[in-house]
């Protein structure tokens, strides 16, 4: 059974996507330093603990494994902290990647699916973004994403690394059987917020920024299906075992949804209010991101079926109802 390398893969992203690649037939190895991960949601494949900075141990996990391919979610990923402390996004999340990118080729393992993110292209409000839209990052989070892509680029000129770059808009809802789901401390993405506070194990959700440009007032995200994405991922590997060669795909549903839609389907799905309060925008975000996907659909044969404001909401709750998530 060929093994693909899943950094992060103790975290919401990565942990959807091990089950995804066991599904299809590889065995994930997943490599996570639990710094945001969480050891309980390593259940289907082999777990090697470790940093992304601690090249020798990279190089004895390559050794050991094997892998076929790498796919890289392990990053830092808070907009907001990414703007009080940029240097350790810079430092983390790209000292980081170079070194797993140097290991992957000095093993010979060339094919790479890259997390990345929409933040890359900054604020562009008014339009449907896609793969060649101007990137323009914000913060140091979508800085250093963008970084990262360009190290990929070098590497496939010098070394013939193999990518599939994800750049991917609001994830959201969780495994439909429940086995992993979301789960961050500290909590930041609006869903989980939003199902602690339904459930009472928070106030109440606060809404940051009321006056943006927008119908009602607050920011509009894309948002995707966890598993929908994680099911590109493996379509995008599917591609570089193909030979099709280094591709950029957006992922998201074309269709955006302001925080107080996102409140309202959430107050439908559970039945239960919604207890929310509003507070200043937050620095770094963006009024409006909504992602054109045609390519992944038309080249990956990619479809977001699962990407519904109920079916997000309904699976996350699932996952929040089950226990597993209080820990």
């Amino acid at each position: 059974m060929d093994k693909v390398l899943v950094t992060g893969g103790a975290g919401y992203i990565g942990s959807h996507a091990c089950k995804v690649l066991k599904a299809a037939g590889f065995e994930p190895v997943t490599y996570d330093n639990l710094v945001t991960g969480w050891r309980d949601a390593v259940r289907f494949g082999p777990f090697e603990e470790g940093d992304l900075a601690d090249r020798a141990r990279l190089d004895r996990v390559f050794a050991t494994h094997r892998p076929v391919a790498v796919m890289h979610f392990a990053a830092l990923s808070q907009v907001g902290e990414s703007m009080t402390d940029p240097g350790r996004y810079w430092r983390n999340n790209v000292l980081g990647s170079l070194t797993l990118i140097e290991a992957a080729c000095a093993a010979g393992c060339l094919d790479f699916v890259f997390s990345s993110t929409c933040a890359t292209y900054g604020e562009q409000d008014g339009v449907v973004l896609t793969e060649d839209s101007a990137q323009h990052p914000i913060n140091a989070y979508g800085g250093s994403k963008r970084a990262i892509e360009d190290i990929l680029r070098d590497f496939s000129a010098s070394h013939g690394l193999r990518h599939v770059i994800f750049r991917y808009f609001n994830v959201a809802g969780a495994d439909p059987e429940a086995e992993v789901g979301e789960f961050h401390q500290p909590e930041t993405h609006l869903v989980p917020l939003m199902l602690d506070a339904i459930a009472g194990k928070r106030p109440a959700l606060t809404i940051y920024g009321t006056d943006y440009d927008t119908p009602d007032g607050t920011c509009i995200r894309d948002y995707v299906h966890v598993m929908d994405l994680v099911e590109a991922h493996v379509l995008g590997l599917g591609w570089l075992r193909a030979g099709k060669g280094n591709r950029v795909f957006n992922l998201g549903t074309g269709h955006g949804f302001s925080v107080r839609q996102v409140i309202s389907a959430s107050g439908h799905v559970t039945n239960r209010e919604v207890p929310f309060v509003e507070g200043p925008r937050r620095p770094g975000d963006c009024t409006r991101l909504v992602s054109g996907s045609s390519r992944a659909m038309a080249e990956l044969g990619w479809q977001p079926h699962r990407s519904t404001l109920p079916q997000m909401i309904a699976d996350a709750w699932r996952w929040h109802q089950s226990g597993h998530y209080d820990r």
